[in-house]
């Protein structure tokens, strides 16, 4: 008993020991941390200037066009004025879309532009964290009663030639910071498809017709469910409406859009 009762006093000596070992570890990496950002600053994400707000220069962020105010329910356009709860703007009342709602972080301009195209073509996937927490705001409603967190998917082609998929990397961390289950293998793109740039908005239908489809492994986490869709730019909803299509028929109960921009109706449409 004696033997026993020494051994278990140093197996939680050791415990113990190991706890504290860790403790120190920790302050260790936070101090080496302070330390390095003292010596080197951490740049902003946007240039080489140390950050006055989250991720980006004070200058470029009052540059950001963010939509705050009233809101199209259906497509996210901003309103001049409030209208109520789940106002549609004349174009969505014109022309129901498959998404039901929709919200975006700012306006797609010259200044949201530079970084987003960062994000989609210039390999600085740092940057999808900093849009995450832009979408965990503006679209904070859609998060709470959404069931799964999606992205738009690429083409597998497009895939291996970019290395990643800008809208997965948005949505992982959103998904993460949300609570929410996130689900990248929901939708696939059964065809290449030409870029949207440049066309019509029905051309832009035309180009992703049938372009996408519920993957039969992942059919089950669709049925019943409320899909949140994450893209980076909404510029007519060609895209996004044929992804919901998709998943409507799949079984999913409604989806609805974040994005990080949108662009004005006679704006700078993305590349």
């Amino acid at each position: 008993m004696r033997r026993l009762d020494a051994l278990l006093r140093g197996e939680a000596a050791t415990a113990l020991f190991g706890h504290a070992v860790a403790g120190m570890a920790r302050r260790a990496r936070v101090g080496l941390g302070q330390a390095i950002d003292l010596v080197l600053p951490p740049l902003a994400l946007d240039e080489g200037e140390r950050p006055q707000s989250v991720g980006l220069t004070a200058a470029a962020w009052t540059r950001i066009t963010f939509i705050d105010g009233p809101v199209c329910d259906g497509c996210g356009a901003p309103f001049p004025y409030g209208l109520g709860p789940g106002a549609l703007c004349p174009a969505c009342m014109a022309q129901p879309r498959r998404i039901s709602r929709a919200r975006a972080a700012c306006l797609y301009d010259e200044h949201s532009r530079d970084l987003i195209l960062k994000l989609k073509h210039a390999d600085r996937t740092d940057l999808a964290p900093l849009f995450a927490r832009w979408l965990s705001r503006v679209a904070a409603e859609l998060l709470a009663e959404a069931d799964v967190v999606c992205p738009v998917p690429l083409h597998p082609r497009r895939l291996l030639a970019r290395r990643y998929n800008q809208a997965a990397e948005i949505a992982r961390p959103l998904a993460r910071l949300a609570g929410t289950a996130y689900r990248p293998d929901l939708l696939v793109r059964t065809r290449a498809t030409s870029t949207q740039g440049g066309k019509s908005g029905r051309g832009r239908r035309e180009n992703v017709r049938n372009a996408f489809a519920v993957s039969p492994v992942a059919a089950r986490h669709v049925v019943g469910k409320r899909i949140l869709l994450i893209d980076d730019v909404l510029t007519t909803g060609a895209t996004a409406n044929a992804c919901a299509r998709a998943l409507l028929k799949a079984g999913a109960i409604a989806v609805d859009l974040a994005v990080v921009a949108r662009v004005r109706e006679s704006g700078t449409e993305p590349i």
